[in-house]
């Protein structure tokens, strides 16, 4: 028996003879989690139980809804002692009071490190991290031979392939979309919100009007003024001109990566973003985790659960014809936050997009991100559109962010 398991073992016995007709009638850890996750979790529970005798249910919710319904249910008392959510939901539920912090200890070591950091808000850790997930920059190698390393070689590359009749466009990216945009404009030396000394989001340093971000829309306009843009490119539209081989680069994240080989359109993914003045391009990150509410009566519980089961080098549990630890399990949708599970994950693109995503700027947790989305975006959208020049464009979206941060 390993130290980790006997130690797990020496708390429950301890729970148990401390508190026994109460652990007998109430003891079950309640988890909160969407339709992606409940299945996995509910075979882990299963065999946790089987093994510790501790009952586990797992309460299947909308994604969104978790967040919503842990602000009412958990002050009342209703709510589950672990949801699994993303790391953005911090800024509000930190302030509210709805999650306890939670201590890795030595295991902190085997976690991607700007996992961590995404689920720290004001210098604690709230959040076992268990996925990752970030956009790249994805190519069809028939046309890309050379993959370009900078967003001028882009678009150098980009008039080669439309000259050569080999591709519509080159490379085409969403319209106004500014998820998609931020790899460029942080290429170019732009952001969103500053950081203070302790590596917090500063809201009152916002970035999406800065130097370098009017240059990386000057880029943009570029290609839309060389015809290199086509206009009203969404999600779909993007990925139907890559899988025509009308456009020849894009960038996407691992969730479209069952829709491009289900095409059959020849891919890779680039370990890297094109760079910028700036050095490479860097996306934004976003983590899938486990917290534990402040409300849980069970907290040690929920920890022990975490950590020396389901982040257990050791159990291995089958799920559908697949056996592996419950990392790897819970990995298989998108790279994993834990670095045993990354390392054994048989997935050929989750160690590209891991890569690409390793100096990743978190997806700001902070409250007044909700202000920056729509002027950001419609600032794109208008020049893209030709109604705009990139600086009038970004220094309009700039006043109106911080008049909505002002006024919240």
């Amino acid at each position: 028996m390993s130290y980790k398991r006997f130690a797990f073992l020496v708390m429950v016995v301890s729970l148990l003879v401390g508190v026994f007709s109460t652990v007998m009638a109430q003891d079950v850890l309640l988890i909160w989690a969407d339709d992606t996750r409940t299945p996995i979790l509910e075979e882990l529970s299963a065999q946790f139980e089987a093994e510790f005798g501790i009952p586990v249910k797992v309460q299947q919710l909308g994604f969104g809804d978790i967040r919503d319904q842990l602000k009412t249910a958990a002050p009342a008392g209703e709510g589950p002692d672990i949801i699994i959510g993303a790391h953005d939901w911090l800024g509000e539920l930190v302030s509210n009071g709805l999650l306890a912090p939670i201590d890795l200890g030595d295991m902190a070591e085997k976690f991607v490190p700007v996992a961590l950091s995404a689920f720290t808000f004001e210098g604690q850790l709230y959040g076992m991290p268990y996925a990752t997930e970030n956009i790249a920059f994805v190519y069809n190698p028939e046309l890309v031979t050379e993959v370009p390393t900078t967003w001028d070689e882009v678009r150098a590359l980009s008039e080669q392939l439309v000259a050569e009749g080999k591709s519509e466009y080159g490379f085409v990216r969403q319209e106004g979309d500014p998820y998609h945009f931020y790899p460029i404009q942080t290429a170019f030396g732009g952001y969103v919100f500053g950081r203070d000394e302790e590596g917090n989001y500063n809201p009152l340093d916002l970035g999406v009007d800065s130097e370098g971000a009017i240059e990386a829309l000057a880029w943009y306009r570029g290609m839309v003024d060389a015809g290199l843009q086509p206009s009203g490119v969404d999600y779909d539209v993007l990925h139907t001109l890559f899988e025509t081989g009308k456009a020849a680069m894009i960038m996407t994240g691992p969730w479209a990566l069952d829709r491009i080989r289900t095409s059959g359109v020849p891919y890779e993914v680039a370990d890297f973003i094109p760079a910028g003045p700036a050095g490479n391009g860097r996306p934004f990150l976003g983590v899938q985790g486990f917290m534990i509410s402040a409300f849980s009566t069970k907290k040690d519980l929920a920890e022990a659960f975490l950590l020396d089961f389901v982040a257990s080098e050791e159990i291995e549990v089958t799920v559908g014809d697949v056996t592996a630890t419950p990392m790897v399990l819970l990995g298989k949708a998108r790279p994993s936050a834990f670095l045993p599970a990354l390392e054994v994950s048989d997935d050929p693109d989750f160690p590209a997009y891991a890569s690409a995503g390793a100096e990743a700027d978190p997806m700001p947790a902070i409250p007044e991100m909700a202000s920056v989305w729509s002027a950001w975006g419609d600032a794109i959208t208008l020049v893209a559109q030709g109604q705009s020049t990139p600086e009038e464009a970004f220094k309009t979206a700039g006043e109106q962010i911080r008049a909505a941060i002002a006024g919240s």
